[in-house]
């Protein structure tokens, strides 16, 4: 999945891997394609970062390193675990309307085509 559909759910998703393992940001968006969300933009994940700083969810230190310039290491704040609590949640009621919709979908494909409309399926507006 590209970054357009979930651009919007970096959020809980940077959180999850802070709270996984903290990172600094490169490693960041490495791990989102591990988790299914690849093409990020950087300079979009820093933004999202930096909102998540601004709001108290995570930490940031410099971290140095021998082999190149020192970069910042983003640890989860006991408020941001708080927050990605209700995200987690908030996504469970999502994935249920997903689920429904995708059902739904898989037996509207399957009806009987030849309706007047030349569409799959009958449907009824109340």
């Amino acid at each position: 999945m590209d970054g357009s559909e979930t651009r919007g759910l970096l959020h809980p998703f940077l959180l999850l891997l802070i709270c996984e393992q903290p990172g600094h940001g490169y490693e960041l968006i490495d791990r989102l394609g591990c988790l299914g969300v690849s093409g990020v933009e950087p300079g979009h994940a820093y933004r999202v970062l930096r909102n998540l700083e601004r709001e108290r969810l995570v930490v940031s230190t410099w971290v140095t390193s021998d082999a190149g310039p020192a970069r910042r290491r983003y640890e989860l704040t006991r408020e941001g675990h708080a927050d990605l609590e209700a995200w987690m949640a908030r996504l469970a009621r999502l994935r249920e309307v997903l689920d429904s919709c995708l059902l739904r979908w898989s037996r509207a494909d399957r009806a009987p085509s030849g309706s007047p409309n030349g569409r799959r399926g009958s449907y009824t507006v109340s």
